[in-house]
């Protein structure tokens, strides 16, 4: 079980892929984040989006958690107004 709550059904290839991606990440931390994040947008996402969450899912998931938690900067290359949504997002569900 993935945790997700979404179906992938009605997606095209490519938002699939990603969706599954995001809640195979390695750790479940950040299956959780980008998961919960990618169930929630990936129908909307814009071209531009997925191809800034392609590139972003490529950063190490220590790496990646670190600079969403707040512990270290995320590299300047992947720094985008797609990360801020999706730290916005961990907040609010960090909360819940």
């Amino acid at each position: 079980m993935t945790g997700s709550t979404r179906s992938s059904g009605g997606l095209d290839d490519r938002r699939k892929r990603l969706l599954f991606r995001c809640w195979h990440r390695g750790t479940r931390e950040m299956d959780l984040i980008l998961g919960r994040f990618a169930d929630a947008e990936i129908a909307d996402l814009s071209d531009s989006d997925m191809a800034e969450l392609e590139r972003l899912i490529e950063v190490p998931d220590p790496d990646l958690y670190a600079a969403l938690t707040g512990d270290k900067p995320l590299d300047p290359e992947y720094a985008s107004a797609l990360f801020d949504r999706i730290k916005a997002r961990r907040a609010v569900d960090h909360g819940a």
